[in-house]
């Protein structure tokens, strides 16, 4: 059998609570070729070059190897080129934020306090807690259902659907293994189940409007007009997934990393304020999106000594370039101060992530009133328990004592 590469290494379940040393070993080689024929991008100047090369497609039906129906991100702007993705994003954001609401994600903000100080209420008299499911799911996802105008009694439901789907995508060694495609065959019916809930919201939503991006796509009269059915529901889909997945994985991760830097907590806990820089570096020292693997090549192309032919598919490595030396100094250390600190973690380019502005809001009341109020916090285990997924890496739990919740 022959040795696994350093990225087959990092992909696998036994590496995800620190996948940093096989992260180490692929910058060696910024751009590699891997057993399956991907191209693994590694390092920070190459990733942010590839971002911006209109020669890279993000387009999954370009993609060589795609299965319809397995990818819960097919169809939607993400995974789509100029100018469809161009008219697409625009009749998303619309109803979103600039120039047409300026003002909600801001206007959000005494709501986005209310939900975590209500967590953190329900948290007194507990000497144990877990931060994952007492806090960093239950505070996103509200969010983003009041965002959207998805009922939030749908969300053990939903919440269930999209598990199913992350555990079921593993582009790693594992891939094989009988488990994992027992994973896998459950993917395709619970996207459609997913699809069908969101449908019958329009369908509502159409006859009767309310409140919610989701009503405001639906009945769209801008000037290009709304998204077709199919789009309109799978950015839907989209939103509602990317819109607390990846800020449940910053929250835990910044609870998880202020724990096992208690230099950097006090400095917090000291200076309030460093919370606004401090997200950009608790992003940057823990990617909430590990890499993304929808691009390929639209023809060849050279880069750091390397020709990536054209059809090729292309992974850029969001985690690996948050941690290279040659652009952050002294990568594997967090600095709430870190000067200069242009991460990767919301992408970049085109495709950079239009809700990273109501996710920093999230991630600041949150990370901040938790340790203004939770007392003594410990972590229980270290490293915890990591969920199956790739590329949407975070803790499963993250259990933690304390003596108690201040007001």
């Amino acid at each position: 059998m022959a040795e696994e590469t350093p990225w087959q290494q990092a992909l696998r379940d036994v590496n995800r609570a620190n996948p940093y040393p096989f992260y180490e070993q692929l910058r060696k080689t910024p751009v590699s070729r891997q057993p399956d024929g991907v191209y693994v991008v590694s390092t920070y100047r190459e990733v942010v070059e590839l971002l911006h090369d209109p020669r890279v497609s993000s387009d999954t039906r370009k993609r060589p190897g795609a299965i319809p129906g397995v990818d819960p991100f097919e169809a939607t702007i993400i995974t789509e080129d100029p100018s469809e993705h161009d008219v697409d994003r625009r009749r998303v954001m619309r109803h979103f934020g600039p120039p047409e609401r300026p003002h909600m994600i801001a206007d959000m903000e005494p709501e986005i306090r209310r939900i975590f100080a209500e967590l953190l209420d329900g948290m007194k008299g507990k000497t144990r807690v877990d931060v994952v499911d007492e806090f960093a799911f239950p505070g996103p996802v509200t969010v983003i259902c009041k965002v959207l105008g998805v009922p939030l009694e749908s969300i053990p439901l939903f919440h269930d659907w999209i598990e199913t789907a992350l555990d079921g995508l593993d582009l790693g060694p594992q891939a094989s293994d009988p488990q994992q495609q027992h994973r896998l065959a459950a993917v395709p019916a619970r996207v459609a189940q997913m699809k069908q809930f969101l449908a019958d919201l329009f369908d509502q939503y159409r006859k009767q409007p309310g409140p919610g991006m989701l009503s405001a796509m639906c009945n769209d009269t801008g000037p290009e007009g709304r998204l077709p059915e199919g789009s309109l529901v799978s950015n839907a889909m989209l939103m509602l997934f990317a819109g607390h997945e990846t800020t449940v994985n910053l929250i835990a991760h910044s609870v998880l990393s202020l724990l096992r830097h208690p230099d950097q907590l006090e400095k917090l806990r000291h200076r309030p304020e460093l919370i606004v820089p401090g997200i950009e570096e608790l992003l940057r020292f823990e990617s909430s999106v590990q890499f993304w693997h929808t691009r390929s090549a639209l023809e060849d192309i050279e880069i750091a000594g390397t020709t990536i032919p054209a059809g090729s598919t292309i992974f850029v490595c969001y985690g690996s370039a948050n941690r290279d030396p040659l652009r952050f100094a002294n990568p594997d250390k967090l600095d709430l101060e870190r000067p200069d600190n242009e991460h990767v973690g919301f992408s970049q380019g085109i495709h950079y992530c239009f809700g990273a502005p109501l996710a920093r809001l999230e991630v600041q009341v949150a990370v901040s009133e938790f340790f203004r109020r939770v007392q003594n916090p410990r972590l229980v285990e270290d490293p915890p328990p990591y969920r199956h997924n790739q590329i949407f890496r975070g803790p499963r739990h993250v259990l933690v004592d304390i003596d108690g919740i201040g007001d």
